[in-house]
């Protein structure tokens, strides 16, 4: 049977035991939910559900291009940026990648659809898990495609743009593309927060993959795009898919998000302090914590094993990242959250750890 890898699997079992519904602390959404205005957008888009949506995602496109100040015509829209990931790999074609480990698993899973080699640049623990300069050994005249998450995932950890600009570069050399995986920049404090989209026209073999998926709180109405110079590969996208991948409820949605800007200010100031809540939270009780520059903390905490179990039975899912190339049961990773979902996560946190040393010493 097919198994799900990824967080926020609310499916499953929705209570505990003793029937409370369980806080999701394993998928990294936007902590203030779904903005109102989003939400009058589905509703008054459902009267023009009767007819197919726009397949070039027409008004969405001139919409984002200005939020962006991009062309329009560098914009292509999928279901999700997981359905835009799938369309490019199946367009491209590539026979041989270069994947960070750990990163996010649906890079692999798509570039094995078909039949790509896969090659790891290991991201180690003594570095804090961030990129080197030794990547740029790694990327040779037989690799096709190079993915590269920033902020990665589950890390959290950024490369800075001057090694980014070197890595694509080699990428030309080498006539490989470069995918960019933008997907939680937004998340990023502002000194540190940068995008990659102005080198688009410059270097038509870089591609950036972006989504209104946790910025703005709405993975189930599926929404994510990519950022790309190359007209030839536009075309090809639009080829390799359906051509109503983006529902009219999507697309209106998307145009509501981004009138949203108090809406990402609040979001952005409220994770902001709460990130930092969390760290030091959990480096007081024990743990190390990575990166975690984005809407998400990724931290090794060797004792209680099982925390994720443990934390299931107290009514909080966290992403253990046990199934990451590079990693083990150890560490964890968990969203960034409101205050008082915060406080009750680190209370269990510490409920456990109690129970489970009560446990130890008889």
């Amino acid at each position: 049977m097919y198994k799900y890898e990824h967080g926020g699997d609310v499916y499953s079992s929705k209570t505990t035991a003793d029937g409370k519904e369980y806080i999701d602390f394993s998928a990294n959404i936007n902590p203030l939910g779904l903005p109102a205005g989003v939400k009058e957008a589905v509703k008054s888009a459902l009267k023009n559900c009767v007819n197919y949506p726009d397949p070039f995602c027409r008004e969405l496109r001139t919409a984002t291009a200005n939020y962006l100040q991009v062309a329009e015509e560098n914009i292509f829209f999928g279901n999700g940026a997981a359905d835009v990931l799938f369309r490019l790999v199946l367009a491209l074609k590539p026979r041989r990648a270069l994947l960070l480990a750990p990163t996010f698993a649906d890079y692999e899973k798509a570039l094995r659809s078909v039949d790509c080699k896969i090659n790891c640049y290991d991201l180690q623990p003594q570095r804090d898990f961030k990129i080197g300069k030794g990547i740029l050994r790694a990327i040779t005249t037989t690799t096709d495609m190079v993915v590269i998450c920033n902020p990665n995932n589950p890390t959290g950890q950024l490369t800075d743009r001057e090694l980014l600009l070197k890595i694509l570069n080699k990428c030309v050399e080498v006539n490989a593309k470069l995918l960019i995986d933008e997907c939680f920049m937004d998340f990023v404090d502002a000194d540190r927060s940068f995008s990659m989209r102005d080198l688009l026209e410059e270097y038509p073999n870089l591609i950036i993959l972006k989504a209104f998926t946790k910025t703005f709180a709405m993975p189930g109405i599926r929404l994510g795009y990519c950022l790309n110079g190359d007209a030839k590969l536009h075309e090809m996208l639009y080829k390799h898919g359906q051509d109503w991948s983006v529902s009219i409820l999507a697309q209106e949605a998307g145009k509501a998000a981004l009138q949203e800007q108090y809406y990402l200010y609040a979001a952005f100031t409220l994770i902001k302090e709460e990130r930092q809540y969390l760290i030091n939270q959990l480096r007081s009780l024990g743990a190390e914590v990575y990166g975690s520059h984005a809407n998400y903390i990724f931290f090794k905490m060797e004792q209680p094993k099982n925390l994720d179990v443990l934390l299931r039975e107290q009514g909080y899912l966290i992403r253990s990242c046990a199934n990451y190339h590079n990693l083990n049961e150890d560490y964890y990773r968990i969203a960034v959250k409101t205050r008082v979902l915060n406080r009750g996560l680190i209370k269990a946190i510490k409920e456990v750890k109690k129970n489970a040393l009560f446990a130890g010493n008889h």
